[in-house]
């Protein structure tokens, strides 16, 4: 069944084929995600493919979008099945054979060998379906006993095109001549009363399909299951209160660089809880740590990351905007508007199954760039500009020092200019609607 979505979407364009996914979704209220093909495509040739991210991003619902009816479903949220596929994983396979989709895969570690062997013994592509939430003890897992036999996929909420329905099957976020214009044929809207709608909301799908239509009811009932089920388990965290002021102090902080120790102190707790609590966001990808470029590669890893949550709404929730009129006329709206087109650039690469490296740029001389993306051994600038004029001195920060300089392709202002208009010879103004 794989081999025919996969022949289905080579016979057709990715027009067609986003027609196609359209079409279904109106007849069952289903929205489409970019990731589909891609997952098809590794499903085709791994047995066990492995869809990670946080919760409630609609990966179940994807994948019972995509499976054939003769793929069992089984949810390991349920106690009784949970507890047979750890206390006696063969048992749980003889009972549920593959082909299968297993939801929550992570809270049965037990599970991963019997898949394993099941795999080693027939290794039909596309066997085992998985979703997992937590990633550190998931990856754990997977390294030990999976390696080489899974193929992983990361899905984070809505982005952009996905939630207006705009192609979103094209190529991930450059800021080449080709990728621009192929993006802005189906650009979206870049009004500024627009953009921080889109970014107040956030992009889980219970939002964006009506299935929940208060705001803030959703995000606080996340935020109380997250802690409950998620973080109490993995750290065991005593002090709920405590890691709530956590989780606000986090979000003011987004588009900033990171500064452990006044994190920490602001929260009254130790600078190693602060890291350990922001690692445990981090690898639940609730949170990006944007790292610093420099050409020595082991120095990446000691300089100052930059933070970004990966859902803005959430971001705004933590931190108690209570519009999108307030957000946009707030302290943090340069900032969050920075998050906001980091995330879409990110969902751009991981949606269609690739992985992006993404750095920013401080140097001695304090020049600062919102964005690096590297590709191929050459270096794409992004600097992100709450305005609705752009000029060339807004890329004046992507001359880099001579040394660096030859690395340095074409870059971008990513602005609320609703055109794609030169800047230089080498930068170009992209609009916030053509992400």
């Amino acid at each position: 069944m794989v081999k025919k979505h996969l022949f289905s979407l080579d016979k057709c364009s990715c027009s067609d084929y986003y027609a196609i996914r359209m079409n279904k979704s109106r007849e069952s209220r289903y929205l489409s995600r970019a990731l589909e093909a891609a997952f098809l495509e590794a499903a085709d040739q791994y047995p066990v493919v492995l869809i990670s991210g946080p919760r409630q991003v609609g990966k179940t619902s994807m994948l019972e979008h995509l499976r054939e009816s003769s793929r069992r479903y089984v949810t390991l949220d349920d106690m009784n099945i949970r507890s047979l596929a750890n206390s006696d994983p063969g048992l749980f396979l003889q009972q549920f054979p593959p082909p299968m989709l297993i939801d929550e895969v992570q809270y049965a570690p037990e599970l991963f060998w019997a898949i394993k062997m099941e795999v080693d013994r027939n290794p039909r592509p596309g066997a085992f379906w998985l979703t997992g939430s937590q990633a550190f003890p998931l990856m754990r897992g997977l390294s030990e006993s999976l390696a080489g036999r899974v193929a992983i996929l990361n899905l984070l909420g809505f982005s952009s095109r996905e939630a207006d329905g705009r192609p979103a099957s094209i190529s991930p976020f450059l800021p080449i001549d080709q990728v621009l214009t192929e993006r802005q044929a189906t650009a979206g809207k870049t009004m500024l009363p627009d953009v921080y709608a889109r970014i107040w909301r956030g992009g889980f799908p219970a939002l964006l399909t009506g299935k929940v239509r208060d705001r803030d009811l959703f995000y606080r009932s996340y935020v109380q299951t997250y802690l409950q089920r998620d973080v109490r388990d993995l750290l065991k965290v005593g002090d709920l209160d405590q890691f709530m002021r956590f989780l606000k102090a986090t979000a003011a902080r987004t588009g900033q660089l990171l500064n452990y120790t006044d994190l920490a102190r602001d929260c009254g707790i130790s600078v190693n809880s602060a890291r350990a609590w922001l690692s445990v966001l981090q690898t639940s990808q609730q949170i990006l740590l944007l790292p610093a470029w420099h050409t020595n590669y082991s120095k990446r890893l000691y300089t100052t990351p930059k933070l970004h949550f990966l859902d803005t709404g959430l971001c705004a929730y933590l931190t108690e905007w209570s519009s999108p009129e307030t957000l946009a006329a707030g302290a943090m709206s340069g900032a969050i508007l920075e998050t906001f087109v980091v995330a879409e650039i990110l969902k751009s690469w991981w949606h269609r199954g690739k992985e992006p490296a993404m750095y920013h740029y401080r140097d001695k001389e304090r020049r600062e760039i919102d964005l690096l993306l590297s590709h191929d051994g050459r270096l794409y600038p992004v600097e992100i500009k709450k305005a609705a004029a752009v000029r060339p001195s807004d890329a004046a920060a992507f001359v880099l020092p001579a040394r660096h300089a030859a690395l340095v392709d074409s870059g971008a202002v990513v602005s609320l200019y609703p055109d794609l208009l030169p800047l230089t010879r080498t930068v170009v103004n992209v609009p916030v609607g053509c992400l």
